[in-house]
């Protein structure tokens, strides 16, 4: 065995109890800078974890700081049940410059039909793809629900833009802007819980402090699914409100008239600068690992543990992503 001390690498690096610690955990995770890690590093990396978790020697990491480097570099590229190297788009890494792009075309080119159809459908398109990357490997997606989610997310996003942009036509240039925003929010509300379905019917599974199971709970699932919806709705606000405010306010100015070809790169390196920050951010605002006290669940799974728990007043589940 190397000479690094025992290091828990199946738990993230910082107590994720408190929501700065949560942050700076998923501001490691979705670095963008990731994308451009080679074969060689992202092999490297993979290398020094399982020889780690095996306890062999190893060589390529002298300290703690470079065996959590190379744990992050691993985990942001291969999958954690299977362990296969994953899509790059579909990667955490690859959200803020693949979104910085989406966002900024789909607020760039608002009022185009033919435009809006295509990037609402470029998006739900993008959204699949991430969806089948970050499958559980416990759990899976069956095709059938993925393309079920896809087709259900896609037309919610179209209904929600295309009416809106009909009904704002009339409206000042701000409040159109903001149509995008609309369609992201409902095909968000449509995607989560599709995607999630199983655990709606069957309920997420209850563990303790420890990681011992103790059942399934539909109203958990719920309540993750529902947190889940909203940190991704937050997530995209601050890229698809101060955007448009940034971008009426260079309107107003003539700078738009003046140089009509700064449109789209100024939207889109905006958009990435805000989801830099905050995609981490709202991925921090409720703990991966979430609570619920035992006298909020059903009936009989709360029978359950209080008869083989009675000990136990509050129970954990994985809320997701």
């Amino acid at each position: 065995m190397s000479s690094l001390p025992v290091v828990n690498l199946d738990a993230p690096r910082y107590d994720q109890s408190t929501y700065l610690n949560r942050a700076k955990h998923f501001l490691i995770v979705t670095n963008p800078l990731n994308v451009f890690a080679t074969e060689e590093q992202l092999n490297r990396a993979a290398r020094i974890v399982k020889d780690y978790r095996a306890g062999k020697p190893v060589s390529d990491a002298t300290t703690v700081d470079e065996l959590w480097a190379a744990k992050y570099l691993y985990d942001s590229a291969f999958h954690p049940d299977t362990g296969e190297k994953m899509l790059l788009v579909g990667r955490m890494s690859a959200q803020v410059p693949m979104n910085m792009t989406i966002t900024g075309c789909m607020m760039t080119f608002y009022k185009s039909t033919p435009a809006v159809i295509f990037w609402q459908w470029f998006n739900q398109s993008f959204n699949a793809v991430v969806n089948y990357t970050n499958r559980s490997g416990k759990t899976p997606i069956s095709q059938e629900q993925l393309l079920t989610s896809y087709c259900m997310a896609t037309g919610g996003a179209l209904v929600t833009a295309l009416s809106l942009n009909r009904l704002v036509r009339n409206a000042p240039p701000l409040v159109g802007r903001l149509v995008p925003l609309a369609a992201v929010a409902a095909a968000n509300c449509i995607n989560i819980p599709l995607m999630r379905m199983q655990e709606l019917k069957n309920g997420v599974t209850l563990i303790d402090a420890d990681g011992k199971e103790l059942g399934e709970s539909v109203r958990a699932a719920k309540e993750g699914i529902a947190a889940v919806t909203f940190s991704r709705i937050l997530m995209a606000m601050p890229g698809m409100v101060f955007t448009p405010v940034l971008m009426n306010s260079l309107e107003k100015r003539g700078f738009l008239k003046r140089f009509p070809w700064t449109n789209a790169p100024i939207q889109t390196l905006f958009c990435g600068f805000l989801l830099t920050f905050a995609t981490p951010l709202c991925c921090a605002l409720f703990s991966q690992k979430a609570s619920i006290s035992v006298d909020r669940l059903e009936g009989e799974v709360r029978e359950k543990i209080r008869k083989e728990r009675p000990e136990l007043d509050v129970v954990y589940y994985n809320k997701g992503l």
